[in-house]
């Protein structure tokens, strides 16, 4: 009996040996944004949590030594062993930053895995912005919104609070600002603005939809985001956007009346007296070394006409009126840096140059940062093809009404602030960093909020924190995913990601193919398709590399898990055809903003994407009329063109197309009409192929399309 018993005791210490000896388990780490560098040692250290987090426990170190370096204010240096946790920094922000990688790296029952972390931004400036005008948000959650992004090292909210939506937080000096401006008839933006009521109505009417901070709100707020390591950017809006203003105070618009325009009387002397006023009481709550003015968009019609404006046009010899917003800028700039602060705006305050202090934001595209660095002013980069989060995240008949644009979150992930070898040292040290925009006309609750700014906002973190030449889509596809769930604890109501599938393609004009390729916001996601139109099933293609297409194919993909098709398939129509790279000729007039791919954009094997701002949909303002020359005269068996129709922004269907046909370019006969069948007045996102099949002969196709009104936009004209 004793034998057995130390046979077995033996049996089980060469068991546990051998299991000591083992590799130690390779921990998955799944931290946004990225660290710098980052090395994992295999293994756990099982410390109690709380007793970390609030700096308790004997086993954790964290250490401020402004010796320390660390190369940068923010950076910090963490490492856990078996024998413990070390942060250390030469800041307190340092230190921060490392507990939210702490708190990230936690996983529960298995402690903190083993590693060595040395971290530090690439961007000071990294931002949320948020719009509270058009819709109002509570004090609450607002907090909650700075609760996430310190999680995720996000350090700038930028609160757009004064807009036509109304005015949102009190000034003493100007009671009527909220007594009369901060509501009004309608919460719902599309009744209120486009149905052309457009009225406000006094505090404390029945039913009418608005708010506003009060100083102790914004104060509490402020505070809250500083003990974030957050600073909050206070934005009010000069010259224009400042219909509520006038309901409020009349007299500071040119007609003198409310409810007939958006812009500041540049011409009167009070509109200063009230931008310096209210930028004295904002500068009292705001700490921020910048403060927004704001400087977009404004319309300049009263301008014209007003006696003040043209009065102070000829005192200042000023050429046009567009002088006078950057005369109201200059007033704007000078007063702030007078008071120790600085300005930012929007990057139409660029017109007619700036104080060096002042600051820009690029949001209609890159161009404008550009000339801003190069001009030696700093600049936050914005530009709405990237970093607008109210633009649609999947395809629009799915989601939430929005404003239009198409931005999933691997669109957003792929911009780089910073071109390669484009600007000099010197100029790339003139960029403050990044920041996502969320536009709220058609935002109007806390819950939808939510859903559009994340998980989108933490690509907009890892832009702003990781190294350039550390981020890869594939790794961030990883993590976010693992995140959708830890932002669903945190109560936040994220987007989920989608189902939907990614088609992109390469046009080999030598090899004469396309190359198809494939990829899903879903992560791990087994993709599965067809090339014949059917509908994928799991006995379909799993798709591993790159599709190749020769002629046509009309691809549907779908994502698989557990043996069933999740969504939609995605269709897509591949030709490589007839026209590709032959020349063109438009007799129609070209719209410079929508040249998608340039003069031969309709002919380059690219289809069109959910956005006309893909780069592949070349948009026109007039007709369209073009004539390909296929080289020589040739049997022609089918030309169809793809349209896209999306009221909101003003894009929409041509009333038909015709195709014509000519041996020498100079007689053309037409081979039929085909009408749009959808309607004018619906708002969904709709695209429609106009089709012609048939046997001609011919040299040169012509194709015509009848613009109804506003945009009309097409990806390709497919000739076989």
């Amino acid at each position: 009996m004793r034998s057995k018993q130390k046979l077995a005791i033996i049996v089980f210490g060469g068991l546990t040996l051998l299991a000591g000896c083992q590799p130690a388990e390779t921990p998955r780490v799944d931290l946004i944004p990225q660290p710098a560098q980052m090395e994992l040692k295999g293994g756990y250290l099982r410390i109690d949590s709380a007793e970390v987090f609030q700096g308790k426990s004997n086993q954790f170190t964290s250490t401020i030594d402004p010796a320390w370096d660390g190369g940068r204010p923010e950076a910090y240096e963490l490492n856990i062993t078996k024998d413990g946790i070390d942060l250390r920094a030469a800041s307190e922000a340092g230190i921060y930053y490392g507990q939210q990688t702490l708190r990230q790296l936690y996983k529960g029952e298995q402690g903190f895995p083993l590693v060595a972390i040395k971290d530090s931004a690439r961007f000071a400036y990294r931002g949320l912005h948020l719009d509270v005008s058009r819709h109002f948000f509570e004090k609450e959650e607002v907090m909650k919104l700075l609760d996430v992004m310190s999680y995720y090292k996000l350090n700038r909210l930028h609160m757009h609070l004064t807009d036509a939506g109304g005015w949102r937080f009190e000034v003493e000096k100007y009671p009527r600002l909220t007594s009369h401006a901060a509501f009004r008839t309608e919460s719902d933006w599309r009744k209120w603005w486009d149905g052309g009521d457009r009225k406000y109505l006094p505090e404390g009417t029945e039913g009418a939809y608005g708010g506003y901070y009060t100083k102790e709100d914004l104060r509490e707020i402020v505070a809250y985001a500083a003990s974030k390591h957050i600073t909050v950017i206070p934005e009010v809006e000069f010259p224009g956007h400042s219909e509520e203003v006038f309901m409020a105070y009349p007299e500071l618009c040119c007609a003198g009346k409310p409810y007939s325009g958006g812009d500041f009387c540049i011409g009167n002397e009070k509109s200063y007296q009230f931008m310096e006023d209210v930028l004295t009481e904002v500068m009292e709550i705001f700490p921020s070394e910048y403060i927004h003015v704001g400087g977009d968009e404004a319309s300049k019609a009263h301008w014209k006409t007003c006696p003040k404006c043209q009065a102070l046009m000829r005192r200042e010899g000023m050429k046009d009126v567009d002088e006078l917003q950057s005369y109201m800028i200059h007033r704007a700039d000078e007063f702030l840096t007078s008071k120790g602060r600085k300005l930012i705006g929007w990057d139409e305050i660029l017109q007619g140059g700036l104080a060096p202090g002042a600051a820009v934001m690029s949001w209609r595209g890159e161009q404008a940062g550009f000339q801003s660095v190069r001009m030696g002013h700093n600049v936050v980069m914005t530009p709405g093809n990237y970093m607008y989060l109210d633009f649609y995240q999947a395809f629009p008949n799915t989601q939430p009404y929005a404003i239009g644009g198409y931005t999933p979150i691997k669109k957003v992930y792929s911009y780089n602030p910073i071109p390669k070898d484009s600007l000099t040292a010197e100029e790339e040290r003139h960029f403050m960093g990044v920041q996502g925009n969320t536009w709220t006309e058609y935002i109007p609750t806390p819950e939808h909020l939510e859903y559009m700014m994340f998980p989108r906002a933490l690509a907009v973190a890892e832009i702003g924190w990781t190294p350039q030449e550390k981020r890869e889509w594939n790794s961030f596809k990883r993590r976010v995913n693992a995140h959708i769930p830890v932002l669903q604890a945190k109560g936040i109501n994220t987007f989920p990601l989608s189902d939907e599938i990614e088609v992109t393609m390469a046009v080999d004009t030598l090899q004469k193919h396309v190359e198809v390729f494939l990829d899903a916001e879903k992560d791990p996601a087994e993709i599965h398709y067809t090339t014949d139109g059917s509908v994928p099933t799991l006995s379909s293609p799993l798709y591993t590399a790159p599709i190749l297409v020769t002629d046509s194919a009309d691809i549907r993909a779908a994502i698989f898990r557990d043996g069933k098709l999740q969504g939609e398939p995605t269709e897509k129509r591949v030709d490589y055809h007839r026209g590709i790279n032959k020349p063109i000729h438009y007799n129609n007039k070209l719209y410079a903003g929508y040249m998608a791919g340039g003069m031969n954009a309709l002919l380059d094997g690219f289809r069109g994407g959910l956005t006309y701002l893909d780069g592949h949909w070349q948009g026109y303002l007039d007709n369209l009329d073009a004539v390909v020359d296929m080289g020589e005269v040739t049997d022609i068996r089918m030309v169809s063109s793809r349209w896209m129709q999306l009221t909101g922004p003003g894009v929409y269907q041509p009333t038909e197309v015709e195709l014509l046909v000519s041996d020498d370019g100079q007689t053309f006969t037409s081979c039929g009409v085909v009408p749009t069948t959808v309607a004018q007045d619906d708002s969904r996102l709709l695209f429609q192929e106009y089709r012609f099949d048939g046997n001609w002969r011919g040299r040169y196709v012509q194709v015509k399309a009848k613009n109804p009104k506003g945009f009309i936009f097409v990806d390709e004209i497919v000739i076989w």
